[in-house]
């Protein structure tokens, strides 16, 4: 299996598009987020990873298919530290799951931005949670700070958002 990481160029931001709007609507059932009139979920930023710096989005690619996607910002979920890179949106596509396609992606990124990170998980998204739990602790190999349920990280249905915060 090849897997890799490819950076989303302006060219494919319908790409991107198209399948933010699969994630939205698998993640709809822990933010209980509801579609527009259009019938779309849409994604307010998605044009900003082309006109600001410091965001950058990447297709994951394996076996030449796409099986997902990484955005990371600057934008920190939460002012308590310094952050230096935010994990902003993850999707690996059911398919691709459970291979250790995601893991790979993940340390293939956190590698590309070296720095403070942080990255906000729905406690609701049990799958979620346990890959994040395993991922980050052992990519930073137990070195990391998760606190859940932080105050100010509300989703659409309320729920208060676990923020991990790391360095690399």
């Amino acid at each position: 299996m090849n897997i890799d990481i490819v950076q989303v160029g302006i060219e494919d931001k319908e790409v991107l598009r198209n399948l933010l709007e699969k994630y939205n609507y698998e993640f709809s059932q822990y933010n209980n987020r509801d579609v527009n009139k259009l019938g779309l979920y849409g994604y307010d930023y998605l044009d900003n990873y082309w006109t600001e710096k410091n965001r950058w989005a990447f297709f994951i690619v394996v076996d030449d298919h796409l099986a997902g996607f990484i955005m990371v910002n600057d934008y920190p979920e939460v002012q308590e530290e310094k952050t230096d890179y935010t994990l902003a949106e993850f999707f690996i596509m059911l398919k691709y799951r459970r291979c250790g396609i995601g893991k790979y992606a993940a340390y293939k990124v956190f590698d590309m931005f070296k720095g403070r990170w942080q990255l906000k998980r729905h406690p609701k998204n049990l799958a979620s949670v346990y890959f994040w739990d395993k991922v980050v602790r052992d990519y930073t190999k137990g070195n990391y700070r998760l606190v859940k349920s932080y105050q100010g990280t509300e989703y659409e249905d309320g729920t208060l958002g676990d923020i991990f915060f790391f360095k690399n």
